[in-house]
């Protein structure tokens, strides 16, 4: 029986740590793309960053990609900035790339 409780304390620490990673991937792409939109913007520094966390919190709203490309494209849009969807779901994932190459080397 200790094995089998020690399996299941091991899938669990597994599949926790495995959530957490993913978390943190999807934090840090969401990250790298506000300061792909902010360049894009012509934002300072300090908009940048500031940018680049509200995109962070937009992914909050619900779950997927969704809050976060319809943030990016009326944000981009209200600045006069000609962008389409594709060219922000391809972003998307190249940050997502990004994001995941970061944290491997971070490990």
């Amino acid at each position: 029986m200790t094995d089998f409780n020690d399996r299941e304390r091991a899938e669990e620490a597994h599949f926790a740590h495995d959530e957490e990673m993913n978390f943190r991937v999807h934090a840090r792409r969401n990250k790298l793309l506000g300061h792909w939109a902010a360049e894009r913007m012509g934002l300072s520094a300090a908009e940048t960053e500031s940018y680049a966390r509200a995109v962070v919190q937009a992914d909050f709203e619900e779950a997927g990609d969704e809050d976060v490309v319809r943030k990016l494209l009326g944000d981009m849009t209200a600045a006069g900035v000609e962008v389409t969807e594709a060219e922000v779901r391809a972003a998307l994932s190249a940050k997502l790339i990004d994001a995941r190459r970061a944290l491997m080397g971070e490990s």
